[in-house]
């Protein structure tokens, strides 16, 4: 995390979150829906002829799908509990995936009654399944990337090798399905281009020996991974991803897997922290601020927050988020561990990588604002961790103010 004292953050965020944070006075999140609107917007503009699917995981809540499903996204489910919710948001069933390669027969069969006719893949025995349980279905297939280059490169769950790739899909065929697509994920938060260009190689040669076996694909899913752009590395640095070369490598990658596979060839893309992630503000409040000494015989303060890892910042093991102490103005600062209030020690950051400089004035109760916090904020948190519930979430009104849900 990284302190911004003073009422006036300016370009840290917009106005409206910025009106909807003052007006606050109990810890909650606030989302800017019509700026999760507008960077949909901008992404459709920046890849035209991509269809966007929004990953709901990152932000599952009724309203941001319902707005995103007016501007024409879809919405990529991970099961058919993300599948009922994106239905009752108003999402076509048509636009929606089952985007888990992980999935057991029933998930399968109650996707499938839900409507469900695209699910992916990556396994002969989940293809096995789907064709008992999901007959005729389509399927793409996920090729597995090394994640070179994204904050969160995720790991070996997902995904398979070019060849187990080409043996899927003929499996896939085989047994009665319809062997769709191909699939990718660079990892989250992707910071560079080069990672969606190594993918794009991979893919090209995967459509290359599906051809030759007579197998047509007819989209390709390039996966999430779009950076948010609010966000510092572990020790504070703030990270600054290359957004117009990464749109320009995907742009080049789409040209060049239609010239590959040499006829009409559709792309699906997964946002999720991208839409949402820059949108989305915490108010939370200051527990206390302490200074000690630690067994190794360090003496560091140590700033105790509302809000931590198990009710809305799950991901302070991998970043920090930028802080906003609206009622101090200049003034000293102290360098601090930032930590949640939970009795857990896995809730606080790594002091041995960032200190965060924080007004030394701080007393509790005072208010903070925890920016770019909007991805993940409502999805990665317990229910009630140790007594601390998860936070409400309120929408910013661009009119000024918020509207509590």
């Amino acid at each position: 995390m990284s302190a911004v004292a003073g009422p006036a953050p300016g370009a840290l965020l917009g106005a409206p979150l910025a009106a909807a944070l003052a007006a606050a006075t109990e810890d909650r999140i606030v989302y800017d829906l019509a700026g999760i609107e507008e960077r949909h917007d901008t992404l459709r503009r920046e890849l035209p002829g991509v269809e966007v699917r929004f990953a709901m995981k990152a932000c599952p809540l009724d309203e941001v799908l319902t707005a995103l499903a007016r501007r024409g996204a879809g919405a990529d489910a991970a099961g058919p509990g993300e599948v009922e919710q994106a239905l009752r948001a108003g999402v076509p069933v048509a636009r929606i995936h089952y985007g888990n390669t992980v999935k057991s027969d029933r998930n399968i069969a109650d996707a499938h009654r839900l409507g469900i006719r695209t699910f992916a893949t990556d396994s002969v025995q989940d293809v096995a399944a789907l064709a008992v349980h999901a007959p005729g279905a389509r399927v793409f297939c996920r090729v597995a990337t090394a994640g070179t280059g994204a904050v969160w490169g995720l790991s070996d769950k997902f995904g398979c090798s070019p060849d187990d790739a080409v043996r899927v899909m003929e499996h896939a065929r085989d047994a009665g399905l319809v062997p769709a697509g191909l699939s990718v994920h660079v990892g989250s938060q992707q910071m560079t281009g080069e990672a969606w260009h190594a993918a794009v190689e991979d893919l090209g040669e995967v459509l290359r020996r599906l051809d030759r076996r007579g197998i047509r694909v007819d989209h390709v899913n390039l996966g999430g991974g779009l950076p948010a752009l609010g966000y510092r590395d572990r020790r504070g640095t703030p990270l600054d991803p290359p957004l117009d070369k990464i749109f320009a490598v995907i742009r080049e990658g789409t040209d060049e897997l239609r010239r590959i596979h040499g006829g009409p060839l559709d792309f699906v893309i997964e946002p999720g922290r991208h839409l949402v992630a820059d949108h989305g503000a915490i108010r939370a409040h200051v527990a206390r601020l302490t200074e000690r000494r630690g067994a190794d015989g360090e003496r560091r303060h140590w700033l105790y927050l509302s809000c931590g890892k198990f009710n809305g910042l799950y991901e302070m093991d991998g970043l920090q988020y930028r802080l906003v102490f609206p009622t101090h103005s200049g003034g000293p600062t102290v360098r601090a561990v930032v930590a949640g209030p939970t009795c857990d020690s896995d809730d606080a950051y790594s002091h041995e990588e960032g200190l965060v400089p924080v007004p030394a004035a701080l007393a509790s109760g005072d208010p903070v604002w925890i920016l770019s916090s909007g991805a993940y904020a409502t999805s990665y948190t317990t229910v009630g961790f140790n007594g601390f519930a998860p936070l409400p979430h309120t929408w910013a009104d661009r009119a000024g103010g918020g509207r509590c849900r």
